[in-house]
């Protein structure tokens, strides 16, 4: 084991990719080598080195993603302790459930082309979709519950035995669904359902016509240049991860044996690398009409983001195929997976255009625990390496006459230049400046109304203003679509 671990260590330094791509600053050197960034990444690769070896992991690689480049990527360890075979960024993982996150994208697709919508009955599209309702008062579930894990269906599919490994073919599958039940009626609970997610694969075969893992293959993967992404891997794939079971103080590990999940494929079947979810990864982060590599189109991307099932503490929650957490005042959707001798994880910080992928060939490989740390040590530096300086606007001097308090019955609000920009604050406000909407231009008196950072009010936030003039050439009121204020 000792010499494993000296081979572990040489591998360290050997197995690193660095992008050559554009970041945001307009900086042309790397992002991944301007001197923040750089500092995080070799701190981050410390500790990955030193933590995967002090938990004696077999192996792993991680991917750090910056907008539309995989700024940083490296493997640790083996992807096979026997032959010695290194774990690189292009080494093949089962991604699990990160699956789901593909069969999700095929079901917006078909929504997109109007093939079905998100609150159909799962019936219409399955009609052997005959399972015993436990709940008859609740709603009817629907491809929206299946994305959401709010369906209130068994976690697996009959005949599914994780401890025995024991996986039914479709036929059973769906020959035995009037065995199953409902848990809970649709959106009172959550309840994380690999189940759902292989109807939902089904779906997309019965809509598309084509079988889930070729609609995959043809309509995401091939568009995306994901080119070592398989939907159902065979246990001879060429650069297949050995899986290894949990560690043993004092134990070899064991090998885990390789596992078709059969029926429900749709909910976890996938094989890919840290370099092509990079590219799944950036999707996330683009805008636009769908075509060509743009399999979704930015709006529908967005969608699947936003909050569907918030948790009480609403720290976590939901989207479409994607969980939902903050993390202090991060925002990040991803998703886990877990086969075998192999977990697995990739999360998204939407705002701040970063990405972190994991992938490990052990029982306890903990790829949270990697995915943590990664963003709590390149967040910050890939803020302040990518920061645009921002140039005070300089004010037009025509403003001048829109400047004063103007009154309504109900309030005040007071017309200011600041900083280069016409401003309208509301003066009694417990904190005027963070009650200040910035006025911009859109036409002769005409201004749209933009809110300051965070504010939260009921305001004219998106309203086009029209100052009227006097023949002096003062304003002497201003108007929102449905109301006004007169000058004092």
């Amino acid at each position: 084991m000792k010499n494993m671990f000296i081979i572990f260590a040489l591998l360290v330094a050997s197995s690193a990719k660095v992008a050559i791509g554009q970041n945001g600053s307009g900086e042309s050197r790397p992002l991944a080598r301007r001197p923040e960034v750089a500092a995080a990444i070799a701190v981050l690769d410390a500790w990955v080195a030193s933590t995967a070896t002090s938990r004696e992991q077999p192996g792993l690689s991680l991917g750090i993603v910056y907008d539309q480049d995989l700024i940083w990527a490296k493997g640790y360890g083996f992807a096979d302790l026997a032959r010695k075979v290194p774990a690189t960024p292009s080494t093949v993982y089962r991604i699990a459930s990160i699956s789901k996150l593909f069969t999700t994208t095929a079901i917006l697709q078909l929504r997109d082309a109007g093939k079905l919508q998100l609150d159909d009955p799962v019936a219409k599209y399955l009609p052997w979709f005959r399972i015993k309702n436990a709940h008859p008062d609740g709603p009817t579930i629907t491809i929206r519950h299946l994305l959401t894990h709010t369906s209130g269906l068994p976690r697996e599919a009959a005949g599914v035995n994780w401890s025995d490994l024991t996986m039914p073919k479709r036929e059973e599958m769906i020959r035995r669904i009037g065995e199953q039940e409902t848990v809970f009626p649709a959106e009172t609970e959550w309840k994380y359902s690999n189940f759902g997610l292989t109807l939902a694969g089904e779906i997309v075969a019965s809509v598309s016509g084509e079988p889930w893992a070729q609609y995959v293959e043809s309509h995401i993967l091939r568009p995306l240049g994901m080119k070592t992404t398989t939907p159902v891997p065979a246990s001879n794939l060429p650069h297949l991860a050995i899986g290894y079971g949990r560690r043993v103080p004092g134990n070899p590990r064991d090998v885990e044996p390789f596992l078709d999940i059969e029926a429900e494929r749709p909910a976890g079947s996938l094989a890919s690398t840290v370099e092509d979810l990079a590219r799944f990864a950036s999707l996330q982060l683009r805008d636009g009409p769908a075509g060509g590599a743009q399999v979704l189109k930015g709006s529908t991307l967005r969608e699947m983001h936003r909050i569907q099932w918030l948790r009480p503490d609403w720290r976590s929650g939901w989207g479409l195929g994607f969980s939902v957490r903050r993390v202090g005042d991060q925002v990040r959707i991803g998703h886990g997976g877990s086969l075998p001798g192999h977990l697995t994880r990739i999360e998204i910080a939407p705002a701040d255009k970063l990405a972190v992928i994991v992938l490990t060939n052990a029982n306890d490989g903990d790829p949270g625990r990697y995915v943590d740390q990664a963003f709590t040590l390149l967040t910050p530096a890939v803020a302040k390496a990518t920061v645009t300086p921002k140039l005070t606007p300089t004010g037009d001097s025509s403003w001048e006459k829109y400047v004063g308090t103007y009154t309504w019955k109900h309030s005040d609000v007071q017309i200011l230049i600041l900083n280069g920009e016409l401003a309208m604050i509301t003066p009694e406000a417990d904190n005027p400046w963070e009650s200040r909407w910035t006025l911009k231009p859109a036409g002769p008196h005409q201004f749209r109304v933009v809110p300051s950072e965070g504010y939260t009010g009921s305001g004219p936030t998106g309203d086009l203003l029209t100052f009227e003039i006097d023949s002096q050439g003062q304003a002497r009121r201003v108007k929102t679509p449905n109301s006004y204020w007169v000058r004092k």
